[in-house]
């Protein structure tokens, strides 16, 4: 028979890995707050988030049928090594990599800065 747990033991549920990854508040924030500028700059028209044991993406395109302009992935698994933020231009090239989600999405900021100039 086993021993009942002591008065200083508390299981905690879920300790184990996370079924999926997520975006936090301040990360979604951010990220929709660009693709909103990006919709009124007439650049982006749908987006699409995906939510996996490895990795959150979000994805914008130009079009609802198209292939994604713009993707973002989170991959908590990577922090140490390149970063867990990646971004993928529309053939599926690696266009940053980084540990802060503002510089990584640098690149669509300045894209986003010559669609208004224009």
């Amino acid at each position: 028979m086993a021993a009942p747990a002591g008065p200083n033991i508390v299981a905690f549920p879920g300790q184990g890995s996370p079924e999926q990854v997520g975006f936090n508040r301040q990360e979604l924030t951010h990220i929709l707050d660009l693709y909103g500028r990006m919709v009124a700059a007439g650049e982006w028209r749908d987006y699409a988030m995906d939510f996996t044991r490895d990795c959150a993406t979000f994805a914008a395109f130009r079009r609802t049928a198209d292939v994604p302009q713009m993707r973002l992935e989170k991959r908590p698994a990577l922090h140490q090594k390149q970063g867990m933020w990646a971004l993928f231009g529309e053939h599926g090239q690696v266009l940053k990599r980084g540990h802060e989600l503002n510089n990584v999405l640098a690149p669509v900021e300045r894209r986003l800065l010559k669609a208004v100039d224009q």
